[in-house]
């Protein structure tokens, strides 16, 4: 049975269950199907990112307070975070990474870092 590749079409020789000719025409495959989520994760990933230092930078202690102006004014964007920590005592702290904040009543951010 005559198989060609998935990407360029040429006929590939080797393996029974072989899809692609080469390593060139598997990665730009894969890429050409996963370009559209890979957009919207790319720039996710590089906001979490930027949150992170931005929170590491003003952090560098391991526990502060500031005021929550001084976080966004360096350009942080409070709806991207990696998940929601709630304490015993009924507290809620927002992470990105190991780097975490919780809004206080008076718009002051308390900043923490976790250890793992």
């Amino acid at each position: 049975m005559k198989r060609n590749c998935m990407e360029c079409d040429l006929p590939i020789s080797g393996r029974e269950d072989k899809k692609f000719c080469c390593d060139g025409c598997r990665n730009a495959f894969n890429n050409r199907m996963n370009r559209d989520s890979t957009n919207m994760m790319r720039n996710v990933n590089n906001k979490l990112r930027k949150n992170y230092r931005i929170l590491s930078e003003l952090n560098a202690e391991g526990k502060t307070r500031i005021a929550q102006e001084k976080l966004l004014h360096k350009g942080f964007e409070l709806h991207y975070i990696t998940h929601i920590l709630t304490t015993k005592t009924g507290k809620t702290y927002r992470f990105v990474y190991n780097q975490g904040y919780m809004i206080t009543d008076d718009n002051q951010l308390e900043l923490v870092r976790r250890e793992t």
